[in-house]
């Protein structure tokens, strides 16, 4: 079931004001880019959703698997309101989502709420 209105999407900004998702997007072939926002948009016009697109990966963390020409894309995301926070994004090559990745995720999702306050 689609929203009224699609949550709004914004990457998490660094303190030194990077992008990490949004330079991963961008580092992407053309095809790849527009797979990977097609899959975001899904996700904003109907979160909340499930599996296959969709895994809650733990309290608010969840991630976005978009199938792209290097592999499976991940993007670790957060929502806030009526926002979905982009936090982190890598391809996935083993089964298993590595530690340091998922590290990664959370020390964001940290920040961001430190941020926010």
């Amino acid at each position: 079931m689609d929203r009224k209105e699609p949550l709004q999407a914004v990457f998490f900004e660094t303190e030194s004001g990077n992008q990490p998702v949004r330079d991963f997007i961008l580092g992407l072939t053309r095809e790849d880019r527009k797979e990977v926002g097609s899959d975001i948009f899904t996700v904003q016009k109907g979160f909340p959703l499930g599996l296959p697109l969709v895994e809650k990966l733990d309290i608010n963390l969840w991630e976005i698997r978009s199938h792209i020409s290097s592999g499976i894309c991940r993007i670790f995301f957060t929502i806030h309101q009526e926002t979905m926070v982009l936090l982190h994004s890598f391809i996935k090559k083993s089964q298993k989502i590595p530690l340091k990745e998922m590290k990664i995720a959370k020390e964001r999702l940290t920040e961001f709420r430190r941020l926010r306050k």
